[in-house]
């Protein structure tokens, strides 16, 4: 009920607000459990993906979102319960690897759409980023659930990250046809089948949303960019002080090359 309350109101919002186009909605089963892989550009995915879908999608999200203390805690977690996300507690042996394959294997075997980002975070930069074996591909093959590729389109030039307001534009959402992994089940402990179905099902995500593929993980790619920026900070604070002290040496010897009075 809840559920269906937030995507009548804030479903419909978006869907009125930025008119998002759709390819491939007769991909997605009337029933039956699957698993939805997309690329993933900016927060509001988790928001329009489910808005045009008829049935509920259940992501993860971390479990500080749902236990923050205060009344504003509060409205968060109920707000990110109402939307269907499940809370991951990455305080296990394993951190939240072990716990969202837990939530999408009871997802998927209550019948449900269990939605999940393979890339593991936003990508920094609009490219397609190597998709973590773990998650997705552990998740497929303990259930034998179809995984359907979905492409999000534009949506990290609505909502950059780190920006609060959105800006008004049409985002695209491409849904390809189901993959078949059945072939694989029980595999889950082979990380070479592991890495070749997320390769597969990456290539697949790639081909629908047009990005530029890059074969290095997400969060490999953000540290790369932090230390960039890092030097470059450096490199321009060097810059400066080396300008300064340039100054200043050409003031004394202009002050040394006055005559004396």
């Amino acid at each position: 009920m809840i559920y269906g309350a937030m995507k009548f109101s804030i479903g419909g919002s978006l869907k009125l607000a930025f008119r998002p186009w759709v390819e491939g909605l007769e991909n997605i089963p009337a029933e039956g459990p699957a698993i939805l892989a997309s690329n993933h550009l900016s927060f509001s995915d988790s928001f329009f993906l489910p808005a045009v879908l008829d049935r509920k999608v259940t992501f993860i999200a971390k479990a500080e979102y749902f236990t923050s203390p205060g009344v504003k805690g509060r409205l968060t977690a109920a707000f990110f319960k109402g939307v269907g996300q499940l809370p991951v507690d990455r305080s296990g042996a394993r951190g939240a690897g072990e716990a969202a394959i837990k939530a999408g294997i009871d997802v998927i075997e209550s019948g449900g759409l269990f939605g999940i980002y393979p890339e593991g975070t936003r990508s920094p930069d609009g490219r397609l980023y190597r998709g973590k074996p773990g998650g997705l591909a552990r998740v497929a093959l303990a259930t034998g659930a179809p995984v359907i590729p979905v492409a999000m389109i534009d949506t990290e030039k609505i909502q950059p990250p780190g920006k609060v307001i959105p800006k008004l534009m049409r985002p695209g959402i491409r849904i390809g046809k189901p993959l078949d992994f059945s072939r694989y089940r029980g595999m889950d402990g082979d990380r070479f089948i592991l890495r070749s179905v997320t390769d597969e099902v990456m290539y697949e995500i790639m081909k629908l949303s047009g990005q530029e593929y890059v074969d290095i993980y997400a969060t490999a790619a953000k540290r790369q960019i932090a230390d960039a920026e890092k030097a470059e900070k450096a490199a321009r604070a060097e810059a400066e002080k080396a300008e300064k002290a340039q100054a200043q040496k050409a003031d004394k010897e202009k002050k040394a090359q006055r005559p004396a009075a």
